[in-house]
């Protein structure tokens, strides 16, 4: 699953970068950012503009009956989006792109008997320091028993499939990162051909990442600070190995 993600580019950039409008209020950088979190995304409407925007990480269908479930609701499985019934419609007409400067995975650790193990935090990024362009899709809610003059809340889900053989030694699934001659069709929603878009849900490249271990201060959602990405020594190596992964 992707849980944690890095958003350190200005909406500027990203925009920019998109070929997006931005007009909402900028969110502060985050080395952390963690579900239930206000995150950017880039939607399109049927002429094509596409304009950068801000939504809850973490989906809650309209049919919800609690905004609780968003928690539960981070990720969608790109295998069966076409089918559960939480993402089925949405997967035909309400498709986003989630900026993300990296994420973090967890890459399970072993030690001596009796002594506990400490899976070890990843981050990973493109190798090129661009930004990601990850696959996602997106919902509004209302509380049921809200006011009718009450906003709608947005949020959404990051769209995963089975990780490439880069990251595989670390977690079986990866965020689905689309490339840029994709974007175009992902984000129109017009464009309802459930076998295009489902062929669109594969690994990305091995060559488009790289990764590094750091710190466990990222286990805390209270961190948000730079000092999160460092490079800290890798436990899976021998001592006298100086290698990152």
């Amino acid at each position: 699953m992707c849980g944690r993600f890095v958003s350190s580019s200005s909406a500027t950039r990203i925009a920019e970068f998109f070929g997006a409008s931005f007009d909402a209020e900028p969110l502060a950088p985050s080395y952390n950012v963690a579900p239930t979190n206000e995150v950017y995304a880039v939607v399109a409407d049927s002429s094509g503009d596409r304009q950068l925007t801000t939504y809850r990480w973490g989906l809650v269908p309209s049919w919800a009956k609690d905004v609780k479930i968003g928690s539960r609701m981070i990720n969608a499985r790109a295998e069966t989006l076409a089918d559960k019934p939480a993402f089925r419609s949405l997967f035909r007409k309400h498709r986003i792109l989630v900026p993300m400067d990296g994420f973090y995975e967890w890459r399970a650790a072993t030690a001596p008997v009796g002594a506990r193990a400490v899976k070890q935090p990843m981050f990973i990024r493109r190798t090129d320091g661009l930004p990601l362009a990850v696959a996602g899709l997106w919902a509004v809610w209302r509380d049921p028993g809200a006011d009718p003059d009450t906003p709608w809340l947005h949020t959404c889900t990051v769209v995963t499939t089975s990780a490439n053989s880069a990251i595989a030694p670390v977690h079986d699934r990866m965020p689905v990162v689309l490339a840029d001659e994709a974007w175009e069709r992902w984000l129109d929603p017009t464009f309802s051909d459930v076998d295009a878009l489902q062929a669109m849900l594969v690994p990305a490249p091995n060559e488009l990442f790289t990764m590094h271990p750091v710190g466990t201060a990222v286990n805390n959602v209270r961190n948000k600070g730079r000092e999160l990405i460092d490079p800290t020594p890798d436990p899976a190596l021998q001592p006298d190995d100086g290698r990152l992964l």
